[in-house]
């Protein structure tokens, strides 16, 4: 046990979630006892931090939806009347109610109109001028709120008898949250403008399909009396089919409740097959771009059904079991608004909208990848501090094993030419890398070989250098290019069997530099990937021959200048050998520093080219710029002194090598020779 701080506790209990369209979207909602939140599900510095939130107007409960248009304007209320229009430009958030007087302390009965602790907002999909609202009727402003118009009658019981004094008997409590008798929630159909569902908080749904000149009754006749409608959702697909989530708990009755029409209300379905019988339901959403794919968020989790209700299953991962109370699907994600546990994001619902009975039969599936974002936005997780997650950075890859894999599983990408850019295994191989000096995510290398659904990140990058074990760098390890955007393949290879999907890659869409400039500092970073490559192998096979020139020389004998007497003849091989190792020592000594053991060290001791090759390479891959001048010229300047070391080593390996392998042949020593490299 141990006690935590409140700013470290993601507790938020927010009622409705919303998104707007900007890229690296934020996503919407009210607090309980705090405030109104516009919030990133994604930043560029890697994690999301309190400076990647503020208030948008309203208040603790309510609705929250920016415009459309224009993420600076957003609309929020909150109990009561309280309804503004927030500027984030100007700071400002503008009263917009539709009658702006004080109701506390009287009962509802006594109200103009009846307001209560979440009221819906809805801009419409076909008109973004076009805002409606809610009290006991429903309300069109054509002006961003200035005016409003009633177009409904009273869709609700109207029962007075529960509209009077609330509290007692010492004390009343009449701050509009008691109010009953209220439109609870809105739809409009995206496939008809004018076409509104509104459901009521005391048990009725009604119907417009002429902006509100006409309303029916279209209350299913299985809904307990006195529940209320929670949310109704219309169908992106058909114009007559909607979605009704019904909560009765307040009437201790805690079954789950979803109904679906497909005729406007005529007949209605009720769909809760595979929900707990405990749970009730809070919202239920349909896929925009699969039909039939549903989800519900209910008291105790969120579920999905792959059969327009048909049958729900559990989708809750590693979701905490918490009150679902609103959900969207924006682009590829599904947003969840928890009322006790923050936003949540599922990253990229691709494999739910691909799933199929028939996956589950093959061997191995992959999963058509969605568009990649070529972004800087990084991914670190440090879980010492109160912060959200970034998605994972890069490609999303996923894939399906039926069983898990005793031979190794491939994973490629192609370029378009069908080249092979990068690869990986599942293969746990054995790496020896410097302790971490700081909290970090490091690149995936390998993928995952387990039975069921995996899912990779590919960082978008280029095979990287090979890598010098344990090697330190004063300011960044050694990277490869980000890919340039366009079409790539994946190939997922298993069992001999390989398949491929289209992957696309397109421009962080906030970055405006040319095409050309992309590909002229994606040349720069290649050769400073092709040059580290060649070095850090040069610098592996010098230790490697080292070791074998030590373990020579140890099997031989001590060298003349260590014996204890002086009269011996030397040995020409220990002679040559340690003359060859002192040799490669020196070029060595000019590709990386010997010394460093940590950052700190390079203090001391002066970097070398190894350090210097990746920093240069980290600061031309700082942002999507073409190389600067200064750039191109230190590669250049690095590229000779590197070019003059690998001379001599090449010369080592022509000359040297072969010279103490013929004094061995004479004196029948055994040869030597450097390891070979493994191609990349």
């Amino acid at each position: 046990m141990q006690w935590l701080l409140q700013l470290q506790l993601p507790a938020a209990q927010f009622y409705h979630v919303a998104a707007d369209n900007d890229f690296l979207y934020q996503v919407y909602g009210s607090q309980q006892d705090n405030s109104s939140v516009g919030i990133q599900t994604r930043s560029d510095h890697g994690f999301i931090d309190r400076g990647d939130w503020d208030a948008v107007g309203g208040g603790e409960s309510g609705y929250i939806v920016p415009d459309p248009r224009d993420s600076n304007i957003v609309y929020a209320d909150d109990e009561g009347p309280i309804f503004t229009r927030f500027d984030r430009r100007t700071n400002q958030a503008q009263s917009i109610q539709e009658w702006p007087e004080d109701p506390n302390g009287y009962s509802a009965a006594t109200q103009k109109y009846r307001y209560t602790w979440t009221m819906p907002i809805v801009i419409s999909a076909h008109n973004p001028d076009v805002i409606y609202h809610s009290s006991q009727y429903v309300f069109r402003s054509n002006d961003a709120g200035h005016t409003w118009t009633i177009i409904s009658p009273d869709l609700t019981r109207n029962d007075k008898s529960k509209q009077q004094d609330s509290g007692g008997p010492l004390t009343k409590d009449q701050y509009t949250v008691e109010y009953y008798d209220t439109v609870f929630t809105l739809a409009e159909s995206p496939k008809q403008e004018g076409l509104l569902w509104a459901g009521t908080d005391d048990g009725w749904i009604q119907l417009t399909r002429d902006g509100g000149k006409n309303w029916a009754n279209v209350t299913p006749k299985d809904v307990p009396e006195w529940a209320m409608i929670s949310l109704i959702e219309a169908s992106p697909f058909e114009t007559g089919t909607a979605y009704a989530a019904v909560d009765a708990h307040k009437l201790d009755n805690f079954k789950p409740y979803i109904f679906k029409t497909t005729d406007f209300g005529k007949n209605w379905t009720k769909i809760i097959t595979g929900l707990p019988d405990n749970s009730y339901v809070h919202a239920v959403r349909e896929d925009p771009k699969r039909k039939g794919l549903l989800y519900a968020g209910t008291e105790t989790g969120i579920w999905v059904s792959f059969n327009d209700g048909g049958n729900w299953q559990a989708l809750q991962l590693n979701l905490p079991n918490t009150p679902i109370h609103d959900m969207i699907v924006h682009d590829d994600d599904l947003v969840v608004a928890t009322h006790g546990r923050s936003f949540w994001v599922l990253d990229d619902i691709s494999p739910l909208r691909q799933a199929a009975a028939s996956v589950a039969a093959e061997v191995a599936h992959l999963f058509t990848p969605r568009t990649a974002w070529r972004t800087r936005i990084g991914h670190v997780n440090p879980r010492r501090y109160p912060i959200g997650e970034n998605p994972p950075s890069g490609a999303i890859l996923y894939y399906y094993l039926k069983e898990e894999q005793k031979e190794s599983a491939k994973l490629e990408i192609l370029d378009a030419q069908g080249k092979v850019i990068r690869a990986f295994t599942s293969e746990e191989k054995k790496t020896e890398e410097a302790p971490e000096e700081w909290e970090r995510d490091n690149p995936e290398e390998h993928i995952p070989g387990k039975a069921g659904l995996s899912l990779f990140t590919w960082d978008l990058r280029y095979e990287p250098p090979v890598k010098i074990p344990r090697a330190v760098y004063d300011a960044g390890d050694p990277i490869a290019p980000l890919v340039l955007p366009g079409t790539y393949q994946v190939r997922l290879t298993v069992g001999g069997k390989a398949q491929t999907a289209s992957l696309e890659v397109k421009m962080d869409a906030r970055v405006r530099t040319s095409a050309e400039d992309l590909r002229k500092q994606f040349d720069l970073l290649l050769k400073l990937r092709d040059r580290q490559d060649e070095m850090n192998k040069a610098i592996i096979a010098i230790r490697d021959l080292r070791g074998q020139l030590q373990a020579l020389e140890k099997r031989l004998g001590p060298s003349p200048a260590s014996k204890s007497d002086a009269s011996d003849p030397p040995n020409p091989v220990v002679t040559a050998s340690t003359d060859l190792r002192k040799k490669i020592g020196t070029i060595e000594e000019e590709l990386i520093q010997v010394n460093g053991r940590s950052t700190e060290d390079f203090a001391n001791y002066p970097t070398r080219l190894e350090s210097k090759f990746a920093y240069l390479q980290n600061v031309t891959d700082s942002a999507d710029t073409a190389p600067t001048a200064a750039e191109e010229a230190v590669f250049a300047e690095l590229d000779q002194r590197l070019e003059a070391q690998l001379a001599k080593w090449r010369d080592v390996l022509a000359k040297d090598v072969l010279a103490l392998n013929e004094t061995m042949r004479k004196n029948n020593v055994a040869l030597i020779a450097p390891a070979a490299m493994p191609a990349r």
